[in-house]
């Protein structure tokens, strides 16, 4: 886990993300996203409150380190 993915989500978006932030920051389309929480392949956990559906700063931290871990071993 880094520390560094961690600050940078928490400030530019909060303790938690809405599905826009989300395709903001993984370039996917905001309708992809939902496609794949319905089809329970979106691999970055989320949850309901009331209308929107958001998933938290740290899952989201979580999947970006656990990617840039995979593309490094990949590239070596």
């Amino acid at each position: 886990m880094s520390l560094l993915t961690r600050a940078y989500i928490l400030e530019k978006f909060g303790p938690r993300m809405n599905l826009s932030q989300l395709a903001q920051l993984l370039q996917m389309s905001e309708g992809t996203i939902r496609n794949q929480i319905s089809a329970e392949t979106f691999p970055i956990p989320t949850y309901k409150e009331g209308a929107g559906r958001f998933a938290a700063y740290d899952a989201v931290a979580d999947y970006l380190d656990q990617m840039s871990a995979e593309a490094r071993r990949m590239a070596a």
